[in-house]
């Protein structure tokens, strides 16, 4: 029997935060049994082994090593058959209910392909998850303000800061740490784009729904709380690399027509904003390493 909804976990050397994020799933019960896949990314933590202990009837995918989360969550929808499926990041829980409100709003809306809960951080605060697509030029003044003064106008912007959290909304994407995906939308695009190894595959994700005529939604009455960069955190320069990677290629597939011109101007201004990201870390640490108390 087909169920309501899937779930596919991502787990990269997720610690005992992928077995909290699972039980979360599997105690929602508001939009009955969820149909749940763990794709490993060939971990090496022993966060498979704790799952399989505390929770013995998950089913667990072993991907062919790290190969990013794009095609990690292509693997695990390929392995369900549920009409709408959740792709998750590993060191998120999910709070009771959120199943149902975000299988209502597929309900109330036959054109949406992509949905996104709200999503706290772990102090209760709420993460921007919901945002605008980028112009060139807000991509640029975001990119470089933001590093060192995140309120500025430009970034608030981009991120919808001046938006009710409280208050459903349609939006041009959503973070991919927690979104709900219509099946039949993701088939009329191909999918998750797996030549994104991690970063922007969400935004290419919900800017090719869009093309194509589905809707993107922001719903709070789902909500997640979020441990932000639990696997990431342990190399960030390489992540910094990636990312910035990633919103090459996207400027690529964006930049069409007599836009194209503007590529090289974009590949010099990532890899300064690349750089500056660096520098920008590596002073932070600075300020708060245990040698400076």
């Amino acid at each position: 029997m087909t169920r309501a909804w899937a779930a596919v976990v991502v787990n990269y050397r997720a610690g005992a935060l992928l077995t909290d994020c699972v039980r979360s799933l599997l105690t929602d019960s508001s939009a009955g049994e969820v149909e749940l896949v763990v794709v490993d990314n060939g971990s090496d933590d022993g966060s498979v082994e704790a799952l399989r202990h505390a929770v013995p009837g998950a089913q667990v995918i072993r991907s062919p090593g790290n190969v990013g989360y794009a095609r990690a969550a292509n693997l695990g929808i390929a392995a369900t058959r549920a009409p709408i499926v959740a792709v998750l990041n590993p060191d998120l829980t999910m709070e009771p209910g959120t199943a149902k409100a975000m299988l209502a709003r597929f309900d109330e809306e036959p054109a949406l392909g992509a949905c996104g809960p709200r999503i706290r951080n772990v102090d209760g605060s709420d993460y921007p998850s919901a945002r605008r697509s980028p112009t060139v030029a807000l991509a640029v003044a975001h990119g470089l303000l933001g590093l060192w003064w995140p309120t500025n106008r430009f970034t608030a912007r981009y991120r919808e800061l001046d938006a009710d959290p409280s208050q459903p909304r349609s939006v041009d994407w959503v973070s991919g740490a927690a979104v709900w995906l219509r099946r039949g939308a993701l088939d009329a695009v191909g999918g998750w784009d797996e030549r994104y190894f991690m970063y922007v595959e969400d935004l290419d994700l919900c800017w090719r729904l869009r093309r194509s005529g589905f809707d993107v939604a922001y719903e709070p009455a789902g909500a997640v709380t979020h441990v932000q960069g639990a696997s990431t955190s342990r190399r960030p320069y390489r992540m910094l690399v990636q990312h910035h990677r990633s919103a090459w290629r996207f400027a690529r597939r964006r930049l069409s027509g007599v836009a194209v011109v503007l590529l090289p101007f974009a590949a010099v201004y990532l890899v300064t904003r690349c750089v500056l990201a660096m520098a920008e870390h590596a002073w932070h640490a600075s300020r708060w390493s245990p040698a400076r108390g």
